[in-house]
This record gives C-alpha cells, structure tokens and sequence, in this order.
C-alpha cells in the first residue's frame, strides 16, 4: 500500500498490508490480554492515558508536519487538531472517575442496588482521515479507560498518523497485546467485520456505515456509526453584524478544506441581507491563501483523496445547468501537482441541485435565497442527514423555535462547526448511530450490569 502525499503526489512510503492471518492473531493476542488490562484499576489506566496527552503534546510539531504532508491539512490547523485532541483527553481523564465508577442506586437497611459498568471486551475501530487525532481520541481513549483491548484500523489515508498514536500509546504505557493496528485499506476493513469483536465502531460514508451494520448486526454485539452530513445553516434578517457572520460562517464551510462531518455544506439566507451577505462571503473567500499545507499562511491546502474532484465537478455542472451563479471558483487546478480545487461559492441555488442534497466533503459551498423563517426550516429539514444544524439571529427564541423542529443531534446557535467534548457528538437518520464524547461518550464503550444486594 502506497501512501502519497495529497500536495505533491509524492509517495512517502509503501507499507505492507495485514492479513486475514495476521489480524486473526492480533485479535487472539488482544482476546487474552483485556482481562488483565480490565482488572488495572481505573486511576492505573488514566495515568497511562495523561502520559499519552504528555507525549502529543510534546511531540506537537514533528506530529503536525507528518499529518499536514499525508492528508494536505495545513499546518496550523494540524497543530489546533492535536491541541483540540488534548483538550478532549483532559477533559475524558477528568470526568473517567465520575461515569466509570459503580453508582449506588438504592441504599437502605435492606437493600442496595447498584449499577456497574464493565468493558465491551475486544473492540474494532475504523476510523477516519479527515480528522485522525480527533476522530481517534473519541473512541481509543475511552475505550482504553473502560479496560476495553483495541484492533484499530486507521484510514489507508492517514496510516502514518495511525502509527504515530500507537507508538505514543505504547510509550505512554499501554501494552502491547492492548493496542494493535490493522493496516490497510477497504479489504482489511471487511475482514475486521469477519473477526468476533464485542464491539464496531465506525467514522466514514453513510454508505460504508449502512454495509457494516448489515454485515455484523447477528452478532448481536455494539455497531456504532459516526457517519456524513449535509448540515445547514440559516442566516436571519436581523443579525448584528452581516460582514461577522458571512467570515464565521464561510470558515464553518471551508475549514480543512470543507472536509468535515459538520462543515456547513448549504446556507440559506433571509431575502432581506441575501446580497450583502454574498458580498461578504466571497469576499472572505478571496481573501485566503491556498497553497503548501507546509506554508504557515496557507488556509486552504490540497484535498486528501484524488477522486473527490470528480464528485465536485459534477456538483458544479449540475448547479451550472440548473442556473446557479458561480461566484468564485469552480474548478480543479490543473496548474500545479497535487488535488487542488478552488474554493467554490455558488449563488441562486435551488433545493433540488447536487450541491444543496449530496454530500460534497469539499471546499464548495451554495447559498440559497429565503422569503422567512418557515421557508429556510422547511428547507433545512428536507434532508436524509441529521448530524447538525445552525442558526445566526440576534433573537435567541427565534432561533430556537426552528432548531428545536430539526432532527439532527446537534444544534447551533450564532456558531458552528465545532464539537465540545462536554456534549454528546452524535447523529441521526443518515448521520449515525450512538455518540462519542461527553459521559455518553465514555459509557459508550461499556455494558451496564445491575446488581441486587440484599441482606439475610
């Protein structure tokens, strides 16, 4: 398997991929190690999970480079991934003792009744490219706090950050037969779904979730999905300060390259600041560097996976022959080596275009025209996806009145495209199953067990 740097299409290195043999000894050196692992007090395995915190924040700007030069991230906002994955672990290592810990239901003379809560066992994880520190935090750290063994797969497209969190692991203290990676890319996925794993936990395609679930739903054991969105966003007549919310909002949509779960993928906005906010957003968007995601000036780098492109050429013909207006951008840069596309704004969309249903995972975005608050709810919500949804207004029950009719797992109001490890991150309908993060998060990777103690 060959790993090519996204900016360049240089290879960076070719690595040998597992096998249907060598996974199942993995998975049998993980099998007889979790009771061991389970039975280390739980101070024992946050102390282990701090070092890992020490080393990423130690080894910050050696890690950032490897990940910027193998999925075309730049390098500030690599570094503000690793630091937001330490804050993440701060705050799972604070809140470990609280939702880990047996809980006392019922105490009298008589009776008292408790709830524990014990690890899934072995689990697998197949985890994503886009954000691999973040997205990797969510599952292997409270995972490991809740004495869980893991067989993670990290994307073939960020393989070397993968092997740069086990070796930080195992040199934070994690054991050997506690960790281990499964390298490759779809077929060691599929051959994962073969293993007796107590537990899936996945971050990618709604389409890849879908065929997962399927395939390991007799087991009867956890499958839990972190899949895409299609998330919008909805600007009001009476924001404060039109110019702030047309910057905050085309970050929201192009950060990392529009490739995030919860990037903004569709905007509406209110007929009564429509153009100035157009004006303002396309004006944010000029003002950027594109460029070597190694440059410190570089806001938006290369696209980490080549066959995207495609997929965003086909959202902007299709706009274009529905009659959108392109504002800026539109295409692939064919000028240099490496998956560049512009920046793309597209105005006067309408909701039956490509761009305004498909998930584009890009840097594209369309804004749409709305006549009032009922026509952009109606529109929000005509989606397949419910991952998050954000509303800009200097009116707090206004924007609540339409966030509370959407179906989605997260709700914003004046921000978005962010994640607090405080809060549940999760989905509905297309947008997954279960959550990660906040007490939630942490009890995800453990099963409760009911205990009656009664005295003679």
């Amino acid at each position: 398997m060959l790993v090519i740097n996204p900016a360049t299409e240089e290879i960076l290195a070719e690595i040998q991929t597992d096998d249907a043999d060598l996974l199942s000894k993995k998975m049998q050196l993980l099998r007889m190690a979790q009771p061991s692992w389970a039975r280390q007090t739980l101070q024992h395995r946050i102390g282990v999970i701090a070092k890992f915190r020490a080393l990423l924040e130690q080894e910050i700007d050696s890690l950032s480079r490897v990940l910027s030069i193998e999925v075309g991230k730049p390098i500030r906002q690599s570094r503000n991934e690793i630091r937001g994955a330490c804050g993440r672990i701060t705050w799972l290592l604070d809140h470990a003792e609280q939702y880990l810990s047996d809980e006392t239901m019922t105490q009298n003379d008589e009776l008292t009744e408790t709830i524990s809560y014990e690890p899934l066992g072995v689990i697998g994880s197949i985890s994503a490219w886009n954000y691999p520190y973040l997205v990797g935090v969510n599952v292997i750290v409270p995972a490991l706090l809740a004495g869980n063994c893991m067989l993670y797969k990290p994307s073939e497209y960020a393989t070397l950050t993968g092997s740069a969190i086990e070796r930080l692991l195992k040199a934070a203290g994690v054991p050997d037969s506690v960790f281990q990676l499964a390298i490759g890319g779809k077929t060691t996925g599929e051959l994962l779904l073969d293993l007796p794993l107590d537990g899936y936990f996945f971050t990618g395609s709604y389409a890849t979730g879908k065929q997962i679930q399927a395939r390991v739903a007799p087991k009867m054991v956890t499958c839990q999905l972190e899949l895409g969105g299609k998330d919008p966003l909805y600007v009001a007549d009476d924001v404060a300060d039109i110019n702030a919310v047309a910057i905050a909002t085309a970050d929201g949509a192009f950060y990392n390259n529009g490739q995030s779960c919860c990037a903004v993928e569709r905007i509406y906005v209110h007929q009564a600041v429509y153009d100035a906010y157009i004006a303002a957003f396309v004006a944010e968007v000029q003002s950027w560097q594109l460029g070597s995601p190694l440059d410190e000036t570089t806001y938006l780098g290369a696209m980490t996976r080549k066959d995207q492109i495609a997929v965003l050429e086909r959202q902007v013909a299709d706009a274009l022959a529905k009659g959108a207006t392109l504002l800026y951008g539109g295409t692939a840069l064919a000028d240099r080596k490496g998956y560049y596309f512009a920046p793309t704004v597209l105005g006067n969309v309408t909701q039956d275009m490509a761009v305004m249903r498909e998930e584009s995972f890009g840097p594209i975005i369309g804004i749409m025209r709305v006549a009032n608050d009922q026509e952009a709810q109606r529109l929000m919500a005509d989606t397949e996806y419910g991952l998050t949804a954000a509303v800009y207004s200097s009116d707090p029950d206004r924007a609540q009145a339409i966030l509370r009719n959407l179906d989605v797992g997260t709700g914003y109001w004046n921000c978005c495209d962010r994640v607090s490890a405080a809060l549940p991150w999760s989905g509905r309908k297309h947008s997954g199953i279960g959550a990660t993060l906040s007490h939630q998060g942490l009890r995800a990777f453990t099963r409760p067990k009911a205990w009656h103690w009664k005295k003679p």
